[in-house]
């Protein structure tokens, strides 16, 4: 008797020590700012390999609702989102400020300019004159455009504007329906490439460092960040093992998105390019995926306030933080 009152207690003792050592995992919801791609495969990448499992976490993928990730982000229906330094920009202006904060840099450097057909003068600013121009009619990317030209002896006034229904950029610009269109190189002026269409380029960036912010960025709920730091840690340590793995596998990590996103498939080669290209940007001269350079981040606020861009001023220095990535 005594020995099986001693198994049932050893028993006992395991079972409870089995249950204890096992941790309900946090869950966490990232809302994307637009449909699957290759800004987002680290994400994608996280999720398949297990890295968010490994750190205890049961994330969900969404895409973003009409409002944006930064409306779901703010309300705490979502703890992380992808957005972008300049969107976020009036959102930090004034006193009462959206409550998000960027907790990572996707994409260490902006890799947005202005792309046209080749040969017909657009590649540099200057060559905008008299040219037909995608325009948003926002004010951000006009004064924007408008610097650059005056940098390179430009006179923006004389850029023809078209309000811009640009879905396709290789169409667009075959057609002749427009010039010149502002793109991010990555995903549009990869596609050109591997169209085989013959284009000029040129970076905003390259021509003046203010121009060199943040986009996109991975934003957290303030509330929440606060109150959960080490879970918010594992999950930009776990997307930082994500993206790193995209920089060493670019081809596995394009399949890795393609799985997730089926309707990319059709477009296999242009994702397989683009990828190999970001390969190349999500850390690029930084120490580290995700790190942001806090001068360049104020730089560009610093520009916005300069120009009064914004209906309020804003401080230059708020909104990011690289509190939360590994060491």
């Amino acid at each position: 008797m005594k020995k099986i009152i001693a198994l049932l207690m050893s028993v006992a003792i395991i079972f409870c020590l089995s249950a204890c050592g096992k941790t309900e995992q946090s869950k966490i919801t990232i809302v994307l700012d637009w449909t699957p791609n290759t800004n987002h495969t680290g994400i994608y990448v996280a999720q398949a390999k297990g890295y968010f499992e490994e750190a205890g976490l049961d994330v969900e993928i969404v895409q973003p609702p009409e409002g944006g990730a930064e409306a779901l982000v703010a309300s705490g229906k979502a703890q992380f989102g992808v957005s972008f330094q300049d969107s976020l920009a009036p959102a930090f202006a004034g006193d009462s400020a959206v409550p998000v904060t960027a907790v990572a840099a996707v994409i260490q450097h902006n890799t947005s300019g202005i792309i046209s057909r080749k040969g017909e003068g657009m590649h540099t600013p200057k060559g905008l004159e008299g040219k037909k121009y995608a325009t948003w009619d926002m004010e951000v990317e006009k004064e924007t455009i408008r610097d650059v030209m005056k940098a390179d002896g430009g006179n923006f006034d004389l850029v023809e504007l078209i309000p811009s229904t640009v879905t396709d950029e290789v169409s667009a610009l075959k057609s002749g329906s427009v010039d010149a269109i502002w793109i991010f190189y990555g995903w549009a002026g990869v596609a050109c490439q591997t169209a085989g269409l013959e284009t000029d380029y040129f970076e905003f960036a390259d021509i003046d460092p203010v121009f060199d912010y943040y986009t996109p960025v991975i934003i957290g709920n303030d509330a929440w960040l606060k109150e959960n730091p080490e879970t918010a840690k594992a999950f930009i340590e776990a997307l930082s093992k994500g993206y790193t793995y995209a920089v060493e596998n670019s081809k596995e990590a394009a399949d890795i998105l393609m799985e997730a996103a089926p309707e990319l498939k059709s477009n296999s080669e242009l994702v397989y390019a683009s990828q190999e290209y970001l390969a190349s940007e999500y850390i690029s001269d930084a120490s580290k995926w995700g790190e942001f350079d806090p001068e360049r981040w104020a730089a560009f606020y610093n520009w916005l306030n300069e120009k009064n861009l914004l209906e309020a001023k804003i401080d230059p220095n708020f909104g990011f933080t690289n509190d939360y990535l590994p060491e």
